[in-house]
């Protein structure tokens, strides 16, 4: 079976959890604020939180902003269940904006059109999620524009997103937003196993976050109430358990000496995708000039002059041994948010949305996607969907 997603581990990687293995510590030691620090420079924000998945980012960083009871986030339904559900677990209401058709990130117009009407109602967010979705960014700049107007605070959901640029500059540097959060996940751009980081510029943030990741407890004596010896630590917030690992560090410290590397074979594929699929009734994925999208996933919509149905498509392709997955099913179709109070609502309030899901899948790509395996990938979709 052809993947749509696969690590990438090298006999570097594999030497760097050995070490670990045999050193003196498996978590809380030196790896971490090693792997914090690379991706701090490699986005240039000021501070990077590592935890143990980008789910546990997206909570520490939606109350390290203070979301809480009766407080709302709004975010795209075309996203992992995390994006909300990391709302729901601080209390919060989460409602969906629908997406751009062209990006398939939050579209801007209908998230503008909702604030003129909250602010009417006295219903504004706390929080804007936005999701960067398969690699790319919305537009962050009008994004930043509308929270500065209407009082919100952004947390760029950027788990597709490690390596790539908006506007001439890292995603992850927090020009346009509050906190910024990263999956390595193994299917993910570079991996640490399971892991996530939240990047800020604020340093009250990064030290909530810091002290929300690892059950509030706390050995800085500025912020302790008294201090018995060197033993003592004080909890000062309820926190949880969301390090992440020695092991997991060494791992995404490794593997990011190759980040640019891995980028720049996934464009490569891609443009052999653009090139060889151009003609067939596929819509490919689009690229905004300003900005390099990581390209975490390759999606292409089915168009209506297609031969075959979507559904049809997505077998063929598996039972060829094509990986191809979907990415993502709206959250709003979900049992647990269809009844929720302003999340679930009709399909039809989510047009875009809708209809990408009735026509996308995504297509195996990869940094170690062979060339033979991609050209099997192409020659298949070509038989699927030539005219009979």
């Amino acid at each position: 079976m052809i993947p749509y997603g696969r690590q990438d581990i090298d006999a570097s990687d594999i030497a760097a959890v050995t070490s670990v293995l045999k050193s003196d510590f498996l978590t809380q030691g030196p790896q971490v604020p090693a792997f914090e620090a690379v991706i701090a420079e490699k986005t240039g924000a000021a501070h990077a939180i590592a935890v143990n998945s980008a789910t546990s980012a997206l909570h520490i960083a939606y109350l390290a902003l203070g979301l809480g009871q009766g407080d709302d986030l709004w975010t795209s339904p075309i996203t992992f269940v995390a994006t909300a559900n990391a709302a729901l677990y601080c209390g919060a209401n989460v409602r969906f904006i629908d997406i751009d058709r062209d990006r398939y990130t939050i579209d801007l117009d209908r998230l503008e059109e909702a604030l003129i009407e909250a602010e009417a109602n006295g219903t504004l967010p706390k929080i804007v999620a936005p999701v960067h979705l398969a690699g790319q960014s919305c537009d962050m700049i009008r994004l930043a524009a509308l929270g500065k107007k209407y009082g919100f605070a952004i947390v760029e959901d950027a788990s597709h997103s490690i390596g790539a640029t908006f506007d001439g500059q890292p995603v992850g540097d927090c020009r346009y937003s509050d906190i910024c959060v990263f999956s390595f996940h193994p299917v993910k751009i570079i991996t640490t196993a399971e892991g996530g980081v939240a990047t800020t510029n604020n340093p009250e943030l990064a030290r909530q976050m810091s002290l929300l990741r690892s059950h509030g407890i706390t050995r800085d004596a500025d912020l302790m109430t008294t201090n018995d010896g060197g033993w003592y630590y004080e909890q000062i917030t309820l926190g949880f358990n969301y390090r992440m690992t020695e092991l997991q560090a060494a791992l995404g410290v490794s593997q990011s000496r190759r980040l640019d590397q891995f980028i720049d074979a996934r464009h490569e594929r891609a443009r052999r995708y653009d090139t060889e699929l151009g003609g067939l009734p596929l819509r490919l994925p689009f690229q905004a000039l300003n900005q390099r999208s990581a390209l975490h996933l390759y999606p292409v919509l089915v168009t209506d002059d297609a031969p075959v149905s979507r559904g049809e498509l997505f077998e063929l392709l598996r039972n060829a041994g094509i990986g191809v997955n979907l990415h993502y099913i709206p959250v709003y179709r979900q049992p647990w948010y269809r009844h929720r109070p302003g999340a679930g609502g009709e399909r039809d309030a989510f047009p875009a949305a809708e209809d990408y899901y009735a026509r996308a899948i995504s297509i195996p790509l990869f940094s170690g996607l062979t060339e033979t395996d991609q050209d099997f990938v192409v020659q298949t979709l070509r038989k699927a969907l030539s005219p009979t």
